[in-house]
């Protein structure tokens, strides 16, 4: 099977991330913490695979995670992950949208991280 075919493999477990509302990847595209150059080539993985990530997602249609260690969220500064969990959860509300639309790629972005893109691509 060619690698076009194969569809998006989770870099840490190896199933196919077959929703878009489970993507890793397009979640850190929305909210701003990717480039969308570099989309193309970044490995994808499910959202539970990277549960440093995840852990921020506070929605009661998500199954909260928990981790230890140094990036456990309950270590880290109150403000940052009041943060954290406001823009991950709205990137996460947003994929939840997105998975039954047909939206351009190009808009996938939150509105403020459109913004940047736009202003950051116009060159001010």
């Amino acid at each position: 099977m060619a690698k076009c075919d194969e569809g998006y493999l989770c870099e840490v477990c190896g199933k196919d991330v077959a929703n878009l509302s489970e993507s890793d990847l397009y979640l850190r595209y929305v909210v701003g913490l990717l480039d969308p150059e570099v989309l193309h080539t970044t490995p994808e993985r499910h959202l539970r695979c990277n549960p440093a990530l995840a852990q921020y997602i506070v929605h009661e249609k998500f199954e909260p995670i928990f981790i230890e260690g140094p990036f456990d969220k309950r270590s880290l500064e109150p403000a940052y992950v009041q943060q954290q969990e406001t823009l991950l959860t709205r990137g996460w509300m947003r994929l939840q949208e997105l998975a039954s639309s047909e939206t351009p790629i190009i808009e996938y972005p939150l509105p403020e991280v459109l913004q940047r893109m736009r202003k950051h691509s116009s060159g001010f």
